[in-house]
């Protein structure tokens, strides 16, 4: 059930206290961008994909008082009207509604736009909104492939607007505090950290070629991706994670936010140098879905650290009483537990509590559509910062791009059927020809990213 307006505004009043009082710094490491909404004015926003994850964040948006939703835009109409009374029934005021992504981008009144669109759109329609003069809010992955990553930054570079990307806990209060007692050593030096993610996915089935329904602009949501596989009856709205011409599998769907997580508590600002990935499709095997529902990445930083994350997407089994969870190993026998949440449990060199750290805020357990409308909220706000004031935003595009990266090393081993080399300084995959197959991709020649940089 979502949360009223009032309620939201008191709890985020509540949450600002307790930062300022904590002083856990809300800015990030990004770089400032030039402030192009007064403070004070409403930052008009437009939100592109809202079957599922963009209609959350639309209705999270309409309850903050800094921004309006102004338009939503899906090329699938029924998706589209039900986002446009979501908002309204929030209390907001109807947004326009779209089809056309461009049409929207076209509008002089839209400041920012938030792209939840499938994976293979995520890149191109975040540089096509950077042009458009458009602060963007991506949700995660930030790349279908390595070579977007590149392209991605270009264009920040190039239009010098806003980006915030969608590893919404860099925004939490409590994991912020983790971060800083990890820097100030509360478990010794950390060199190792395991990840995972586990849930009970069902069979996709084989998909039946079928008419597109009359609803759907087939075309259009195929965008950048070249045009191929015929449309089918199980493609649509989801399941699209689990075919590689337009999906990037479990490990960029749920591993970024966990490899993301680790990154960021060990302090990790460069490249792997080897990673590698076993796993595969072990459960429900006839059916469409091609990417692996079992898969274990690996990677090392040479001498200096090494860390796991572990997907299962059709297998519940819990580590450590926890669905999602890293777990951080220091050097003296300690270790520092987050569950995915807004909290952390530390422990000694004799597996026992001696600190759990939580917070009063909500997180829904078992909700796939909005788990965490509250926490979201304030990487919302902090995006607002950053364009009414020139705050560092808290996930910057380049650190979203290098996590991103991060697992698409893995996917890449993964189709390879071994470990890639890398160098730890530029990212680039060693004395592997093969792997540039899967380092870029063709592209519609309508929806070429390179035009619009």
């Amino acid at each position: 059930m979502s949360i009223s307006r009032r309620e939201f505004i008191k709890d985020a009043a509540a949450v600002s206290a307790f930062i300022s009082l904590s002083g856990i710094p809300l800015s990030g490491t990004g770089r400032k961008k030039t402030v192009s909404v007064p403070p004070g004015d409403r930052i008009r926003v437009g939100v592109a994909g809202v079957n599922s994850r963009g209609r959350a964040i639309a209705g999270t948006l309409s309850k903050m008082p800094r921004c309006q939703v102004a338009c939503i835009c899906d090329c699938d109409l029924d998706a589209l009207e039900k986002c446009r009374g979501w908002v309204e029934e929030s209390g907001a005021p109807r947004p326009d509604g779209e089809q056309d992504y461009r049409k929207m981008l076209d509008r002089n009144d839209i400041d920012a736009v938030v792209i939840a669109m499938p994976d293979h759109w995520h890149a191109t329609a975040a540089i096509m909104a950077l042009h458009a003069g458009k602060h963007v809010y991506l949700e995660k992955p930030a790349s279908y492939c390595p070579e977007e990553n590149a392209m991605l930054l270009e264009a920040e570079r190039k239009y010098g607007k806003v980006v915030q990307v969608g590893m919404q806990r860099r925004s939490y209060p409590v994991l912020r505090q983790a971060v800083q007692e990890l820097r100030e050593g509360v478990i010794g030096e950390v060199r190792h950290a395991t990840s995972w993610y586990a849930t009970n996915r069902t069979s996709i089935g084989v998909g039946r070629p079928v008419p597109v329904p009359s609803r759907l602009n087939w075309d259009f949501w195929q965008g950048p991706a070249p045009r191929g596989p015929l449309y089918k009856d199980n493609i649509v709205h989801y399941n699209w994670h689990w075919r590689w011409h337009w999906g990037t599998g479990e490990a960029l769907n749920n591993g970024t936010h966990f490899v993301d997580l680790v990154r960021w508590m060990m302090n990790l600002n460069e490249y792997p140098s080897e990673v590698a990935s076993v796993g595969g499709r072990y459960h429900f095997r006839n059916d469409d879905w091609e990417t692996p529902d079992t898969q274990v990445l690996s990677f090392q930083f040479g001498e200096k650290a090494s860390f796991t994350w572990e997907g299962r997407s059709c297998d519940p089994k819990r580590i450590d009483g926890a669905s999602t969870g890293v777990t951080l190993y220091g050097e003296n026998g300690m270790s520092l537990f987050l569950n995915g949440k807004n909290e952390y449990v530390i422990f000694d060199d004799k597996d026992q509590i001696i600190r759990k750290v939580e917070s009063g805020m909500t997180f829904r357990d078992g909700d796939r559509f909005n788990p965490s409308e509250e926490l979201d909220a304030l990487h919302f706000a902090n995006w607002f910062d950053a364009i009414e004031n020139g705050t560092p935003v808290n996930d910057p595009l380049c650190e979203a791009c290098m996590s991103t990266q991060y697992t698409q090393y893995g996917n890449i081993a993964q189709r390879l059927g071994r470990s890639l080399k890398i160098d730890p300084a530029s990212g680039a995959i060693l004395n592997d020809s093969e792997s540039r197959q899967y380092w870029s991709r063709t592209y519609d020649p309508v929806w070429t990213p390179k035009q619009y940089l």
